[in-house]
């Protein structure tokens, strides 16, 4: 029986499904750590990014030094974290949630810096306090670009949480562990497009969510400006030009 053969035998045995260890409670779990360390990073990464987008000076310092945490592995961070005391999923938590804080960060400081400065004069010649140019000019303009930190950081978490089985935690890690540990490698590989499929859903969903979020205005700016741009103002992974996000915004702006 060849590997992908034993990996979907694995698959279809409902025994693996239930019970405690089984995939649907480890996919449970995989989730609940994913969510934790996501809001983690979201308390620190959002108000940061903000204020930096809107102070329109640090910004390029502040997503330096986060991005400085993607040159520490996950795995290192976690075995530093098992040496102070901190095991299983706590661990997790704290490791993925500082990997998730870069792109959180990064975009957050990109959105707001790229509002254009027009619209934000606009906004004061209308009267209103800086409270309400943030949230009635400012967020909703730069929602693209949050969303797709917000999209980057929940998947890049996802495939991380795996290795929570390394140090004691549960997820569908533990399908892979344990298959390493019995040399069944036909459960690891089944373990392995397990986390694969979860990935490639939640990135499904997120991506609809994203276009859900994205004003009208903006879509149609980016769509008209060719698809090269359009991928980058809108599903950027990586930071994003304030020139590039701006452009859509001034056509937003402009056809309110």
């Amino acid at each position: 029986m060849d590997l992908l053969t034993e990996a979907f035998a694995w698959l279809n045995d409902p025994l693996n499904w239930t019970g405690r260890n089984g995939v649907l409670a480890l996919t449970a779990t995989h989730l609940q750590v994913t969510a934790l360390a996501v809001l983690l990073a979201a308390v620190v990464a959002l108000p940061a990014g903000v204020w930096l987008g809107r102070a329109r000076r640090g910004g390029t310092l502040g997503v330096l030094v986060a991005n400085t945490t993607r040159a520490l592995p996950t795995l290192a961070l976690l075995t530093l974290l098992a040496s102070a005391g901190l095991f299983g999923n706590p661990a997790t938590v704290v490791a993925c949630a500082v990997f998730a804080v870069p792109p959180l960060l990064t975009n957050t400081v990109t959105g707001l810096a790229g509002v254009d400065r027009d619209v934000l004069d606009a906004a004061r010649g209308l009267g209103m306090s800086g409270a309400r140019r943030l949230w009635l000019v400012e967020l909703p303009l730069a929602v693209p670009l949050v969303a797709a930190g917000v999209r980057t950081a929940v998947v890049q978490v996802l495939a991380t949480v795996p290795l929570a089985a390394l140090v004691g935690g549960r997820s569908l890690g533990s399908v892979v562990v344990s298959g390493f540990a019995t040399q069944r490698y036909g459960q690891v590989l089944a373990g392995g497009l397990l986390v694969a499929v979860l990935c490639l859903v939640a990135e499904g969903l997120l991506a609809l969510a994203q276009r859900a979020v994205t004003p009208r205005g903006v879509r149609d700016a980016a769509r008209r400006s060719g698809p090269r741009r359009t991928r980058r103002a809108l599903t950027a992974a990586d930071p994003v030009p304030p020139v590039a996000a701006a452009g859509g915004r001034r056509s937003n702006g402009t056809a309110r």
